[in-house]
């Protein structure tokens, strides 16, 4: 199912945005804040002071400078940040136009989005939000309030893109260049995107998911289509790459055509969990016709 983008009136997307507001603002308001809350607040942790080593406290926090100058053990003494910014990085390139079960992929992402941006305000913190093909399209700064969370929801349903390709790579190193305090970043993607899966693989060079996944509290969300990953037999059709416009004619009644599809798949799943797991990066990977609730309680609770 190819997407096209709606002429929508001022009206219509008023009425999306509100069915939008009620279905996330409720999940957010009831079933993640408290979630968000442990997992995210208190994390950030701000320097104080320094004191004293006294028995029992910390080894780890101890400043070997202070402690050096003063020929005796002072320990950094920190203080929880009451303030969290969360980064939104939103793929709007041109495979997220796609859907074959319940809806599109970006509408999925859309209602992720939109639910966590909810529990941020739920919890008095700032939100903002980097859109992103294979440049960064719009920057939309942080900001607390409903009204700053219904302006983001509308930019989500009603934003097209000026570019169709997808670059992961350059969404985060915007981030690490915009955003320079601690923040938790949720990168909202399908993840097709071959260089960033092997960025981590680079040599002689630090790879800016490394970067942004060791200054930020950096998680990976993945939307995808159940017919991204697997080919059904439908006979001879003609496929169209979203992000290139290439069209190609395949032969789905031949099996090895079919297994060589969802090899493709696999493979590129395998390159991401080692991008996650060579960075830290925690990770939930979600169909657009799955609840993404559980899908977000898994990811709060990892």
């Amino acid at each position: 199912m190819q997407y096209k983008s709606p002429n929508m009136t001022s009206e219509e997307l008023l009425q999306r945005v509100r069915k939008i507001e009620i279905k996330t603002h409720g999940l957010s308001r009831n079933i993640f804040a408290g979630e968000y809350h442990s997992q995210f607040k208190g994390r950030g942790m701000a320097f104080s002071e320094v004191r004293e080593y006294q028995p029992g406290d910390d080894v780890r926090s101890i400043d070997w400078n202070v402690t050096a100058r003063m020929n005796r053990p002072y320990i950094k003494v920190y203080e929880e940040e009451r303030e969290l910014t969360v980064m939104l990085l939103i793929d709007v390139s041109g495979s997220r136009n796609f859907g074959t079960v319940t809806q599109m992929k970006r509408d999925t992402m859309a209602e992720v989005a939109a639910t966590l941006a909810f529990s941020t305000i739920e919890n008095n913190d700032k939100v903002g939000v980097i859109f992103f093909s294979d440049q960064v399209e719009k920057f939309i700064p942080p900001k607390k309030g409903k009204s700053h969370v219904l302006h983001i929801i509308r930019e989500l349903l009603s934003f097209e893109p000026e570019h169709t390709g997808t670059n992961i790579n350059a969404a985060l190193q915007y981030l690490t260049n915009a955003q320079k305090r601690r923040c938790a970043a949720f990168l909202i993607s399908d993840m097709m995107d071959p260089a960033f899966s092997a960025t981590p693989e680079k040599k002689g060079e630090v790879a800016p998911v490394v970067i942004a996944a060791r200054k930020h509290d950096l998680n990976a969300i993945q939307i995808y289509d159940r017919r991204d990953a697997e080919m059904p037999n439908v006979g001879l059709i003609k496929l169209r790459d979203p992000e290139t416009g290439k069209r190609v004619w395949a032969d789905t009644g031949i099996a090895s055509v079919r297994e060589a599809y969802n090899e493709a798949w696999r493979e590129q799943q395998n390159a991401l969990e080692t991008v996650y797991t060579k960075t830290g990066m925690h990770n939930i990977s979600l169909r657009t016709d799955e609840d993404y609730v559980k899908a977000l309680m898994r990811l709060f609770k990892q």
